[in-house]
């Protein structure tokens, strides 16, 4: 077709105007028809959306998303306890930069709350921030959530945010209980601000009537084990095994991956301590019994024990049996305990001496991985009687395939725990012909449980110990040198001769040996370790078989013992177990002389080092140190052993004998004849100088101090002489180990101003050149 016949543009654009028009008059003229019947002052209602799941209070501004995303780095930049650079004003408190950092991101935050929440990335954020708000700012947070708690906590991202809320809210609440509250400005806008225990209140009551339905919710029950612990701290859950409850091992890595989570003030360290000393009000313990009897009320037993073997409900039940048994409920019939013990408790009230079957149920619990938590609960809460009853049905008579099994031997060690002589007895002697297996299995639980009873009690420790020989074919006396290896390795004594001596590897020795080039089988294992020290704490006449066995070990391997981090908890545990005799305890600090340097010349040694150095007396530290003299250039090369040299100061002992034998006098009657671990030296001691001025002597003279010495006194010179002394620096510990200490003499407060405005002036020597030798 030629060019100058073509035409641009779409054809048959008015047709096709014209084919649309009618379908929009159509459409149009219903709704015109019913304007037309309805008053003129009728406004049609708009139609409302309704609200993403995943956003139930609206999708936060990306502008805001933004900033708090910058917040989000400061805020970590500083737990992580980096350094702040501060740009504007140098004189400026760290602490207070913070706070008005703080202050303007809370701020912005106003009104933004509940999105905020629920934001998957903002969410973060509030839960970083919440560690470093101080009391009113939390009671403003938790105010502003008011009302929407139930969806709040059943949301994915919101439900953390409320979990991190009522952790922090410990410190708060009990410091309200003391009386202790901010000051609050006047303000006659706003109205009056609930403090923190109403408010927690409030949230119970708003929580109570669907309470039931949040049990079993993936998202909410986590955040009710955190209102629990808040309520009932001094339930035994709070100690130990809720605080691992608190999450699953998913949102726990999830956790660990975003940083450390404190307060970004440095003089707010109370939160790390509140757990053991916090007070709460009694209206939380009557909220915390008002949520077991909720959930009793509301369902039945068998709804009751299903809940054991869900995963998401049970470690929120075994809370509430926590809770229940700390009020004293649990022992009543009809309790939640007496529930999902399929009416035991009843039957103890009705007749102690009836002979209950054996229940599917609880034989369930007993192998299942779920819901075995929940039954070591309730072995170590249930009371007495009932406790009995449930030792005879599930547990008497079928030890030996209890005991090696993956799963149910954990809940017979915490059942061990609760035995009377009697039963205890009973138990030794129907697993006489299974310890063997158990140790084959490295399922040591059970016979560390029972040697922790048998201590516990003072009964039956000569069958305990007993039963230990027997297990690892001790059977003579001159074997039982072999005690402590074999115990190490849980190997009997043939197998432990077959594969040869164990090799108490080092950690650099374990760290090769994971990567596949030693035999694990010679290495020491935690179990056998944990085994040692239970049997070490038993008394005098049955702990001295371990003493013994440590005993003969030649020194090589004693060090090396001393040297593994597996082998070396047992040393700690002689120093520490006030059953081992002092003589055992000064034998094996001697046992090491001669030989410290070596000891010390390893990472996990050199604490050995310490403690045997904290243990001994005055007269034993001097035989060590002087043992030490010959290897003083050996420990000052060694990475590890240049501490412990610092800390007993051989260059004190070498120069002035009497001064330092005085002070390790006061360093040992201030600490006391036993030092655990906790308090040992860690920073290496300065070099301790005599205070006399006539015979002092610089430890490190610099090259500016010889030029100093011989330089003519000058008038100047002899004016500041005379005011402050000889200008030496002089160091000293004092009794327990002390700092540095700069001794001046005092001056009058004129020359203190002189001398500040001298060390104020600014130096000039910078910009001068070095002068040119004359040739």
């Amino acid at each position: 077709m030629p060019n100058e016949n073509r035409k641009r543009g779409k054809k048959h654009k008015k047709t096709q105007e014209h084919s649309n028009q009618p379908s929009r008059d159509i459409n149009q003229a219903p709704q015109n028809t019913e304007h037309r019947n309805r008053p003129s002052w009728i406004v049609p209602a708009q139609e409302l959306e309704e609200p993403h799941p995943e956003a139930p209070f609206g999708y936060v501004d990306p502008d805001i998303k933004a900033y708090f995303r910058t917040v989000d780095d400061q805020i970590r930049t500083w737990q992580q306890e980096r350094l702040y650079e501060e740009d504007q004003a140098a004189d400026l408190d760290p602490n207070e930069a913070k706070r008005i950092f703080l202050v303007a991101a809370l701020s912005e935050m106003s009104q933004k709350e509940k999105q905020l929440a629920t934001d998957p990335d903002c969410s973060v954020v509030l839960e970083r921030m919440a560690h470093s708000m101080d009391d009113f700012v939390r009671r403003v947070f938790l105010d502003s959530l008011s009302g929407s708690y139930e969806a709040l906590i059943k949301h994915r991202f919101a439900s953390h945010v409320c979990q991190t809320l009522f952790t922090v809210a410990a410190d708060t609440v009990s410091r309200e209980t003391k009386g202790i509250y901010p000051s609050v400005a006047d303000s006659k806008d706003k109205g009056e601000l609930r403090t923190l225990t109403r408010l927690v209140l409030d949230i119970c009551e708003e929580l109570t009537p669907v309470f039931t339905s949040l049990v079993m919710d993936p998202f909410a029950s986590h955040v009710l084990r955190a209102l629990l612990l808040l309520l009932s701290p001094t339930s035994s859950a709070a100690s130990h095994k809720a605080q691992s409850n608190m999450r699953s091992k998913k949102s726990s890595a999830w956790k660990a991956r975003q940083g450390i989570m404190k307060s970004v003030f440095s003089d707010n360290n109370s939160y790390d301590h509140a757990d053991s000393t916090r007070s709460v009000p009694n209206e939380f313990h009557e909220a915390a019994i008002g949520f077991v009897r909720v959930l009793k009320n509301e369902l039945s037993d068998n709804e009751v024990r299903a809940l054991a073997a869900n995963k998401v409900a049970s470690p929120l039940l075994q809370l509430i049996l926590e809770v229940e048994a700390d009020h004293g409920e649990s022992s009543l019939p009809d309790s939640l305990m007496d529930h999902v013990l399929v009416g035991i408790i009843t039957v103890c009230h009705r007749d102690p001496d009836e002979q209950l079957e054996a229940s599917d149920y609880l034989v369930t619990l007993l192998r299942d991985p779920t819901s075995s938590h929940l039954l070591e609960t309730m072995v170590s809460r249930c009371p007495d009687p009932a406790f009995t009853i449930l030792w005879a049905t599930y547990f008497h008579g079928k030890l030996a395939r209890l005991v090696t099994h993956p799963v149910a031997n954990f809940v017979v060690a915490k059942a061990a725990e609760r035995l009377n002589p009697t039963q205890l007895k009973g138990a030794l002697e129907e697993l006489e012909s299974s310890w063997n297996k158990v140790i084959g299995s490295a399922r040591t639980g059970v016979l560390r449980a029972m040697i922790d009873r048998a201590c516990t009690l003072r009964a039956h420790e000569k069958d305990i110990c007993q039963a230990v020989c027997n297990t690892f074919e001790l059977f003579h006396p001159k074997d039982r040198n072999h005690l402590v290896s074999c115990i190490l390795v849980l190997k009997p004594l043939r197998e432990y001769m077959a594969t040869g001596p164990t090799k108490h590897i080092s950690e650099d020795g374990q760290q090769s040996s994971k990567n596949g080039k030693m035999d694990d089988s010679k290495e020491p294992k935690i179990q056998g370790a944990l085994v040692l020290q239970s049997l070490l704490r038993l008394s005098e006449p049955h702990c001295m078989m371990v003493t013994e066995s440590i005993k003969s070990l030649p020194t090589e391997d004693l060090i090396l013992l001393s040297q593994n981090p597996i082998s070396s908890r047992v040393i700690d545990v002689i120093f520490d177990s006030e059953t081992v005799p002092f003589k055992v305890k000064r034998a094996l600090v001697v046992s090491f002389i001669g030989h410290y340097h070596t000891l010390v010349d390893d990472r996990i040694g050199s604490r050995v080092g310490d403690r045997c150095w904290a243990f001994a007396d005055p007269y034993l530290r001097e035989k060590i140190a002087r043992s030490l003299v010959a290897h003083e250039q050996f420990l000052a090369a060694s990475y590890f052993g240049k501490f412990f040299a610092r800390n007993i100061n051989l260059y004190l002992l070498q120069r002035r004998p009497d001064e330092w034998r005085e002070l390790q006098s006061q360093s040992k009657s201030s600490s006391g004849t036993t030092t655990s671990s906790s308090t040992l030296p860690s920073a290496p001691s300065a070099i301790v100088q005599r205070l006399n001025s006539d015979d002092a002597e610089v430890s490190h003279p610099s090259k500016t101090s010889k030029k100093r010495r011989n330089r003519p006194e000058d008038e100047i010179d002899a004016v500041f002489n005379a005011s402050l002394g000889a200008k030496v620096k002089r160091t000293a510990v004092n009794a327990t180990g002390g700092s540095d200490r700069l001794v001046v003499q005092k001056s009058d407060q004129g020359l203190q101003d002189v001398l500040g405005a001298i060390r104020a002036a600014p130096s000039d020597d910078s910009g001068r050149g070095k002068r040119r030798r004359k040739s």
